[in-house]
C-alpha cells in the first residue's frame, strides 16, 4: 500500500485500510428520466421561511424568484404538534441547505412571514448551517382594521 494512487480516499474497514476510488464532483445533474443538465451556480438567492402555527415551510429561490429547494416540516418526517417546533424549522433547513449546496448558493436575503414557533429555529438554523444572511424582512400580513365583525346576536 506504499503506491500513491490519484483520486481516491482511505477508509478504515474493519481494522484494515482499503483505498476506494473518490467520485469526481461534476457539474452534471442526472434528472429523473437519465438526461443530463448542466447545474447553473446560482451565488446569491433568497430564502422564504413560511411559520404557521401547523408546518414550516422553507423556500430558497434563485433572486428571479425560480425555486432551487424546499423543504417543509411534514415532508421531513414530523407529524401533529411537532411540525411546527423550532427543532423541526432546523432539520428543514438542514435538508434545504443539502438539496441548495449543488448550486454554490452561499448568501441569502430572507424573508420571513407568519408567527408560528418555527420562526427563530429556522433564522438561527440558516446561520448555523454554513448561510451568509445579507438582510431579514418580515412580510407578516397585519390585519389594519380587519374583517367585518358578525352581527350582534339576538336573544
Amino acid at each position: 500500500m506504499n503506491e500513491e494512487i490519484t483520486n481516491t480516499e482511505d477508509v478504515a474497514v474493519e481494522g484494515k485500510v482499503a483505498a476506494v476510488a473518490a467520485k469526481p464532483k461534476s457539474d452534471k445533474l442526472v434528472t429523473a428520466k437519465g438526461k443530463k443538465r448542466t447545474l447553473r451556480q446560482i451565488p446569491q438567492g433568497r430564502a422564504y421561511i413560511h411559520a404557521s402555527f401547523n408546518n414550516t415551510i422553507i423556500t430558497v429561490t434563485d433572486p428571479n424568484g425560480n425555486v432551487v429547494a424546499w423543504a417543509s416540516a411534514g415532508n421531513c418526517g414530523f407529524k401533529g404538534p411537532k411540525k411546527a417546533t423550532p427543532y423541526a424549522a432546523s432539520v428543514v433547513v438542514k435538508k434545504v441547505a443539502d438539496k441548495s449546496a449543488v448550486y454554490g448558493l452561499r448568501d441569502l436575503h430572507v424573508y420571513v412571514s407568519g408567527i408560528g414557533n418555527g420562526r427563530d429555529g429556522a433564522l438561527r438554523a440558516l446561520n448555523g448551517s454554513g448561510f451568509n444572511v445579507l438582510s431579514m424582512k418580515d412580510e407578516t400580513p397585519v390585519p389594519h382594521n380587519g374583517c367585518r365583525p358578525r352581527r350582534a346576536r339576538r336573544v
